[in-house]
């Protein structure tokens, strides 16, 4: 005696060996045996055999017509048994109730089990549904096809005319347009992004990496809705001074300023003006919602993303030949011993009488025409005052930094502008350090550093960036944002406090706020400031920041390292000269691209090589290069070695003097325009180093810095 019986929600056939009680014992067509129980057994029969009644009954199934099937079928709940009456008639044999219950219990659409060998048949509103649904899968199947034919041969579908960068960044994975691409990209051995590129579906590699960024960051979209902007303060007095700003060209959210007064017995009072958009914008206002969203303003090559509407940064940025509302920093300094005798704050309108650009003045305001007094530009006597005073700012930083143990800041001589027209980039170096970049500079940290001493001694909370050893005084510095005052070894100061760029980042605006009301309100400031001590708001404005800013920054860089490939395929370099920085890590001397070369060798620090670029990959952000020959090498002692350890901060972030000079080179770079205001057509604003650790900049040849 043979059985048809289910077993694990499928149905087999076996051979009955002995039945014991309600357990059968069945050895099945393959040779396994198995115990099947009574309940088990749908169909007892003596021929065919097990495996031939399978086999007829797969063949039977598949002629039932399912909708003349569900006709016949009562609407109650049946038996396999009775329907099979109906539909076979006389011929109802074994092998028909097996093709019975595979058939029904295949098309769960017509039929739904109630049990063992019981069914009942699909309402038939329920039933029109299912079909139509089932026929639009079939049609979607279709189309999925032709779409993955399509891509498989390297030609766009229609129906991805509008979807190619939705589906490479925030795709719905279940559409036919996402499994298409998926499964002809798999075909193909190519990522997804690749085959979108050389199909057409996305016009550059630059366009994906913008979108990526798009998509997480800014979702909704990188426009401004209407704001109205809080009207300044009625009693706002009048600065008798005429104020200077040093920019880039391409500079407008113009935060800082400066300004030089004599005074009697050789002193002089210079201001540095920081633009008070804290004077219109208000906690909590759409304004404010707007600028907490962002968070900063997000720099890249050739463009930006602002952190306010350009109606605010327009009201408030120190544009020349008006008033501007302005947080300003008075300090009167000794001319012979370059001392600060006093400072004061006040928030008032300040008379900006030029905008100068580094553009045009960098040529002419150099260290030998400032000692011999030559040149014709703009405020040449001011820059002659602050000249002076900037060194000596700077040589006592130096002295603080020994005392925690650090040497010397480390300057890099060259800084590169990004300017893209198109899809055509311009790099063009900048040579950094000069006396402009060194004024900006200190002046910047000494609003900083004196800001948030007096946020500290009106015990007003702030958002300060610290950076103290962990450890052994000696051992590895960490820089961290904080609410409470502490040393930022790295720059050489008592505290820092980002509080001169407003008009591009959330901090300094949140900072502005507080300054003012310690302006304002002296020693009851702390209980009326907008962020209150211990305030969980503040700490949570400073949890954001640090994540938001470090994933802009990412971005930037990104971008730059894209922009130096463009270039050296655009400019057709098969072969470029870089110098070695450590290992097998090189810099290219003609654009800010550093490059691993695999089986360089072992070579000096400095060494000038001759490379041969191989490939060049935009969408990976990928270069493979080999040497060539070496075109000179420099001599090494250990005085030059000692000179050299600047370097580290670009290839070792974790090491402490590392850390410490990238933090204060870019610290400093913060006040120069090309960090402070805005970069030249996508230079470098972040001046957050110990947020980025330098080895992300460099991958295997030039790869993409991890996110």
């Amino acid at each position: 005696m043979n059985v048809f019986f289910e077993e694990s929600g499928s149905f087999k056939a076996g051979s009955v060996l002995s039945r014991q009680g309600d357990a059968f014992q069945v050895e099945l067509p393959g040779g396994r045996r198995a115990k099947v129980r009574a309940k088990d057994v749908l169909i007892e029969f003596e021929k065919p055999t097990a495996g031939e009644l399978m086999e007829q009954a797969d063949a039977v199934a598949q002629e039932i017509d399912l909708d003349f099937l569900w006709e016949c079928a009562p609407e109650e709940e049946f038996p396999f048994a009775t329907l099979g009456a109906e539909y076979f008639g006389d011929s109802f044999g074994p092998v028909e109730r097996a093709a019975l219950i595979l058939r029904m219990h295949g098309s769960p659409v017509y039929f739904r089990r109630k049990g063992r060998g019981q069914y009942q048949r699909a309402p038939e509103e329920q039933l029109k549904m299912a079909l139509a649904s089932l026929e639009r899968k079939r049609q979607q199947a279709l189309v999925q096809q032709s779409y993955e034919e399509e891509l498989k041969a390297g030609r766009l579908p229609d129906g991805f005319q509008s979807k190619a960068l939705g589906l490479l960044t925030r795709p719905d994975k279940n559409a036919i347009e996402y499994k298409a691409l998926e499964a002809a990209a798999a075909a193909r051995g190519i990522s997804a992004a690749r085959l979108m590129l050389e199909c057409g579906g996305i016009p550059s590699a630059r366009a994906l990496h913008e979108a990526r960024f798009l998509s997480e960051y800014f979702p909704h979209g990188t426009g401004f809705p209407h704001v109205t902007i809080g009207e300044l303060p009625d009693d706002l007095p009048q600065a008798e001074v005429e104020a200077f700003s040093i920019d880039d060209v391409t500079t407008t959210e113009i935060d800082d300023a400066f300004s030089v007064e004599h005074l009697a017995d050789g002193r002089v009072r210079i201001g540095i003006h920081i633009a008070a958009p804290a004077l219109g914008i208000a906690r909590g206002d759409a304004v404010d919602a707007i600028a907490r969203g962002r968070l900063s303003t997000v720099y890249m090559p050739g463009d930006k993303i602002t952190m306010l509407p350009d109606s605010v940064v327009d009201k408030f940025t120190l544009a020349e030949g008006g008033l501007r509302p302005a947080l300003s920093l008075y300090s009167i300094v000794n001319r012979e011993t370059q001392e600060i005798v006093a400072s004061e704050t006040r928030a008032e309108l300040v008379y900006v009488k030029n905008n100068l650009r580094h553009n045009t003045l960098d040529e002419l305001v150099t260290e030998e025409a400032l000692a011999n007094g030559t040149g014709d530009y703009p405020h040449k006597e001011d820059i002659a005052v602050l000249w002076p005073f900037a060194q000596s700012l700077f040589e006592k930083r130096q002295v603080a930094r020994a005392g925690y143990g650090l040497k010397r800041e480390v300057q890099r001589n060259t800084d590169f502008n990004f300017y893209v027209e198109g899809e055509h980039v311009s790099i063009t170096p900048r040579r950094r350090g000069s006396p402009l970049d060194t004024i900006v500079a200190e002046l910047a940290i000494l609003a900083n550093s004196t800001w948030g001493a007096f946020l500290h001694d009106h015990g007003v909370p702030g958002i300060y960036r610290s950076q103290r050893a962990f450890g052994a005084p000696t051992g590895p510095k960490r820089t961290r944002m904080q609410t409470t005052a502490a040393p930022h070894e790295g720059l050489g100061v008592a505290q820092y406090a980002w509080s001169t760029s407003p008009l591009r980042r959330y901090v300094d605006l949140v900072n502005q706020w507080q300054l003012i009301a310690c302006v304002q309100h002296g020693v009851t400031a702390k209980l009326v400031s907008p962020f209150k001590p211990k305030d969980a708001d503040l700490f949570a404005v400073v949890q954001g920041f640090d994540d938001t800013y470090s994933a802009y920054a990412d971005h930037q860089r990104r971008m730059e390292y894209f922009w130096c490939l463009r270039w050296l395929t655009q400019e057709n370099r098969k072969q470029v000269v870089a110098s070695v920085v450590k290992g097998d890590l090189v810099r290219l001397e003609e654009v800010p691209l550093l490059l691993h070369v695999p089986g360089l060798g072992v070579h000096a620090r400095g060494t000038r090589l001759m490379l041969e670029v191989m490939s060049v990959d935009e969408l990976t952000i990928e270069a493979s290069v080999r040497p060539l020959h070496v075109l000179d090498a420099p001599t090494v002692t250990s005085g030059a070695e000692e000179e050299d350890e600047g370097d580290e901060e670009i290839i070792d972030a974790a090491d402490a003097s590392a850390e410490s000079e990238a933090e204060a080179q870019a610290e400093a770079d913060t006040a120069t325009n090309a960090a402070d205001g805005e970069p030249a057509a996508g230079n470098d604003s972040s001046d957050s180093a110990d947020q980025k650790d330098p080895k992300q900049d460099v991958g295997h040849h030039a790869t993409e810095p991890s996110r």
